[in-house]
């Protein structure tokens, strides 16, 4: 966050899911879930402004601005909750495609708790952030922190720091096709409770060994049956594979693919194949170098 004459900037970084794992249905409807969060370099950028009143702009027209928009609802709770009378212009530059499974929305919203908590003086603790990010989405308590590597449990909101320093490079392609959450769960075909597997392992040995075939454990609940339905999805996968990639896969419930590469070059030519037909993001291993100095 930088900060300059009370006008707050917030960088909200991107996501992928390095592993995904659907482990139960609870009986409100919620799911439970084993996954990896893995932050990459692709963000938006938010501005805050005092005002009397609390208003929201976009670069995007075709995003709501309204009070349906993550940032509104994050900044609505905040002003009642705290009973404040200052208001906020917020601009929202966004870069993070919108419904790709990498969790730009929410990463907004956790940007505007954070910028509002110190522009209105509120002086939250982080504890009482995170309470009020899980009441606007699963997410959203992932992306309070700094971007760091982070196993998610529970409904996301249960987050344990993984200090490993992630090897490798990862590119990000997005096939311009939303796959709406609800359907993607409600797809799932899978027998609950489901054994939750041990992701917080499977991270370090991946990262200390730094072998391209320590991947084999990593899986997308989510793929069988979003694949079967967007099959663009399954042949960005297989051209990721066919341009080097030591593993790639969806993130989230769609539609946004990923491949890890073990060179920044790698990815980098990779991602020229994709370049002007889909959205894409690289994400150099320095990125990860500067995250978990060692």
């Amino acid at each position: 966050m930088t900060r300059q004459m009370s006008r707050l900037v917030e960088k909200a970084y991107a996501k992928i899911n390095l592993a995904l794992y659907i482990t139960d249905r609870l009986p409100n409807g919620y799911h439970t879930l084993e996954t990896i969060f893995l932050p990459i370099a692709w963000h938006d950028t938010l501005t805050f402004e005092p005002a009397e009143t609390l208003t929201l702009s976009c670069n995007k027209p075709e995003l709501p601005t309204g009070e349906e928009n993550l940032c509104m609802k994050a900044a609505r709770v905040l002003q009642k909750m705290m009973s404040v009378q200052k208001g906020c212009h917020i601009h929202l530059h966004k870069e993070v495609p919108h419904g790709a499974g990498l969790g730009g929305g929410s990463s907004d919203a956790a940007a505007t708790l954070r910028a509002l908590n110190q522009l209105w003086d509120l002086e939250l603790p982080a504890q009482k952030l995170k309470e009020i990010a899980i009441t606007l989405g699963a997410d959203v308590p992932y992306f309070l922190a700094s971007p760091k590597a982070m196993r998610g449990q529970g409904i996301g909101e249960k987050l344990e720091p993984l200090d490993n320093q992630f090897p490798f490079a990862v590119l990000v392609v997005f096939p311009k096709v939303l796959v709406p959450t609800a359907w993607a769960y409600q797809s799932l075909k899978l027998e609950f409770p489901k054994p939750a597997h041990d992701t917080k392992r499977l991270f370090q040995t991946l990262c200390e060994r730094k072998l391209t075939n320590n991947f084999q454990h990593f899986a997308n609940d989510f793929e069988p049956s979003v694949i079967a339905a967007y099959p663009e999805i399954g042949m960005i996968k297989k051209k990721m594979k066919e341009l080097g990639a030591a593993h790639t896969m969806m993130s989230g419930s769609g539609s946004a693919v990923f491949g890890v590469f073990e060179r920044n070059e790698d990815a980098e030519k990779a991602a020229l194949q994709f370049a002007g037909q889909f959205p894409l993001s690289v994400t150099p291993r320095e990125f990860y170098n500067q995250l978990n100095p060692v």
